[in-house]
């Protein structure tokens, strides 16, 4: 079994969360991406949201939220994506940027709109009452 390790950027505003269309997808994702290299969690999480959303993570803000794994959205069965999720203050303005066509707001009701893993941080989010 292939899993594909991801890091993710859990941001909250009015009980929904931030999330992104990458161009030529059909499906939102939480911000976020793969690591370069040796990238720990944290400079994963500080690269993939400046390239994606023209923002600076502040680095002594970042909080562990949780790990989440499901079937990769648009892979073949059995490959598992693993999304380490992280929390954290920002400067700058959300704007799309690289590969991301679209930032939006979306709530617990926009499950027909995500892919499996965000389904699973969706839920435990409505779950925990800070999700709508």
């Amino acid at each position: 079994m292939k899993e594909i390790d991801k890091i993710a950027f859990i941001y909250l505003k009015d009980k929904k969360i931030l999330s992104t269309l990458s161009k030529g997808k059909d499906a939102y994702y939480i911000p976020g991406g793969k690591r370069d290299g040796n990238e720990t969690d944290e400079e994963t999480l500080i690269r993939e949201c400046k390239e994606e959303l023209t923002i600076d993570i502040k680095k002594d803000t970042i909080k562990y939220y949780g790990t989440f794994k499901a079937q990769a959205h648009g892979k073949a069965e059995g490959i598992i994506v693993k999304m380490t999720c992280y929390e954290a203050e920002f400067d700058g303005n959300l704007e799309a940027d690289s590969e991301i066509q679209e930032v939006v707001w979306l709530e617990y009701k926009d499950l027909d709109k995500i892919s499996p893993v965000d389904k699973l941080i969706f839920q435990d989010l409505h779950d925990k009452g800070l999700l709508d």
